[in-house]
């Protein structure tokens, strides 16, 4: 197996969007709390090993399942990369992640680890439980607290984190709604699979709640730009609530919004 075709499997199997809009959103939430480069750096580093691990093991655990439906998007599968090393990427960057968390501090490097394993949980058991959304919730809502605690060594605020606890809801429903066909024919029952097609409906709400604690959580006047925000939310929801079969793209367009609120919000993460 040639190296670009091993590469461009890792690739793959790494669930390339999440991974870089995530480590994208935590590194300049970072900066809008005031990380130096240095450490802008830092947490970019771990939250990105963290989620190659995340990703990669994610792929080899499910290689069974994924054959059996045929999914054809996914690497191993077509055998662009093998499960052994798969694996190994996946153990490796556990193993990166967690020196480049504890760079931040003592207390934030743990954040960021606990909520790594609950995603590894997620994983490894967790998908297929009523209780599938809670490693997303865990995961989600430390995020800002990784942040602000290697920042100025403060836990994040009340609504920082029940906003990204509530981003992570929503992305877990809005990650699963495309593969409710194959998770049913593989036995994956998980909160999403047990709600059926109403994921598709349920999913925008944490994300527009999110919105809301982001734009009304901060202290201060909510401004213009809070105004407009929430006006955008409402209207995308309008939408979704009005025409049943809006694209998908609708509810990740409130999870787009959401996402801009917590950066520009970034300043009132840390006194």
């Amino acid at each position: 197996m040639s190296a670009t075709r091993t590469l461009r499997g890792l690739a793959m199997a790494s669930h390339p969007g999440p991974t870089v809009a995530v480590t994208t959103l935590v590194t300049v939430v970072a900066w809008s709390a005031g990380r130096d480069a240095t450490g802008c750096l830092l947490v970019a580093a771990a939250i990105l090993t963290g989620h190659l691990s995340i990703g990669w093991s994610n792929d080899a655990i499910d290689a069974t399942r994924d054959t059996s439906v045929h999914r054809n998007d996914k690497p191993i599968v077509l055998g662009l990369v093998s499960r052994r090393t798969v694996w190994i990427g996946a153990v490796a960057m556990l193993a990166a992640c967690v020196p480049l968390s504890l760079a931040s501090g003592l207390l934030a490097g743990l954040a960021h680890l606990v909520g790594v394993a609950a995603a590894w949980a997620y994983n490894l058991k967790l998908k297929s439980t009523v209780i599938s959304w809670l490693p997303y919730a865990v995961a989600f809502g430390l995020l800002p607290s990784f942040v602000t605690l290697g920042t100025n060594d403060t836990w994040a605020p009340w609504w920082a984190s029940a906003a990204t606890a509530l981003l992570g809801v929503g992305a877990h429903l809005a990650n699963v709604v495309p593969d409710l066909a194959d998770d049913a024919a593989t036995g994956v029952r998980g909160w999403p699979q047990r709600i059926g097609r109403l994921s598709r409906y349920f999913a925008p709400l944490p994300l527009a709640a999110a919105t809301v604690l982001l734009v009304v959580g901060p202290p201060g006047a909510i401004g213009v730009i809070g105004w407009l925000t929430l006006a955008v939310v409402a209207a995308l929801l309008t939408v979704i609530v009005a025409w049943k079969n809006a694209p998908f793209l609708v509810t990740i367009a409130v999870a787009a919004v959401s996402i801009v609120a917590l950066v520009l919000r970034g300043d009132a993460l840390v006194p």
